[in-house]
């Protein structure tokens, strides 16, 4: 199989990932938007957690990770529901981390584990330990392929980067003790910024927030009405919409309705409708020079300040006020 990826370039894949790729899970994942509500209040919008999925592989393959690192890279998100994050909403379960709490369940329950002992691997020793695969995930404030893909992958897709500013990026990328780092402060900054764009300005637009909150208020009600049920939430973004709205019930239908394109919303901290929190995501790669390891915000003023800056807005969260619906 030969993948051709708009961030990394063509790859020729290995067996094992093949038949993954090809099945029910990862396609599932074509199906799930990972912005979650982002695409039904903005088209463009529109990443899916299948092209980040692949596109974590390929960039642990590019900076040298092992095959069974390649495949957790490949297997990280097959949990996540229908509208990524949204279910978290829904819950109101802080952490954002419901996929994580069902993954052994979901994998466990699907073909992967046949697949990969077909291959002679086993699934639990790939993919039940994060803490093995360093280029895969690392805790904040630190570099890591699910971080940095999910950043390049959105703002590369909504416009606000350029190719020649990701290849520049990935160019300047080293691994260290099985660790991603950076080598230059200016490609710091620029990382630094760029994530701030996605977690703060794009997370966190009074749109992206306007979306979030209907669709949790919409979603959960259907789970009251018992119109939808939990095994739903395993499906696609699509299949789910497509049950609320064969159910012909007219308030989660008229609720639907609010959750379109023309949308108009605003910030306004005083006269407001909606009030999100997100989680706190921070950044602050460590930068390599000659074996040493140096956080950037010692190295850098401008990432100091835009860390403060990303924190406040953080802590502070959205006041969303709505224009028209």
């Amino acid at each position: 199989m030969i993948i051709h990826d708009k961030l990394y370039g063509e790859f020729v894949v290995d067996k094992v990932l093949e038949e993954l790729i090809l099945s029910g899970p990862v396609q599932r994942l074509k199906g799930i938007h990972q912005g979650g509500a982002s695409y039904l209040v903005n088209q463009k919008w529109n990443e899916t957690r299948y092209d980040h999925s692949i596109g974590v592989m390929l960039l642990i393959r590019k900076l040298g990770g092992s095959l069974e690192e390649q495949i957790a890279g490949l297997l990280h998100d097959v949990s996540h529901t229908a509208f990524s994050h949204v279910i978290d909403f829904v819950f109101e379960n802080e952490e954002e981390n419901y996929h994580e709490k069902i993954f052994s369940s979901v994998v466990k329950k699907s073909e992967i584990p046949v697949i990969l002992s077909k291959f002679d691997y086993n699934y639990e020793e790939i993919l039940f330990d994060d803490s093995k695969w360093t280029l895969l995930e690392q805790p904040a404030p630190e570099l890591c392929a699910d971080r940095v893909d999910s950043t390049l992958r959105d703002m590369y897709g909504y416009g606000n980067i350029s190719l020649e500013q990701v290849n520049r990026f990935l160019h300047d990328l080293i691994v260290f003790e099985g660790r991603m780092y950076l080598q230059n402060i200016e490609v710091a900054e620029w990382f630094v910024k760029t994530y701030y764009k996605e977690v703060i300005d794009f997370f966190m637009n009074p749109l992206n927030i306007y979306g979030y909150d209907m669709l949790a208020k919409t979603l959960k009600l259907s789970l009251e009405k018992k119109i939808l049920n939990l095994k739903d939430f395993l499906g696609k973004d699509d299949e789910l919409l497509s049950k609320i709205k064969s159910s012909e019930d007219k308030e989660l239908l008229d609720l639907l309705r609010k959750i379109n394109p023309n949308v108009q919303v605003k910030e306004d901290r005083e006269n407001y409708d909606i009030y999100r929190k997100n989680k706190l995501r921070m950044i602050d790669t460590s930068i390599f020079k000659g074996e040493e390891l140096t956080p950037a915000s010692k190295l850098s003023e401008k990432i100091r300040d835009m860390n403060t800056k990303a924190y406040e807005k953080a802590t502070r969260g959205m006041y969303v006020r709505i224009l028209s619906n």
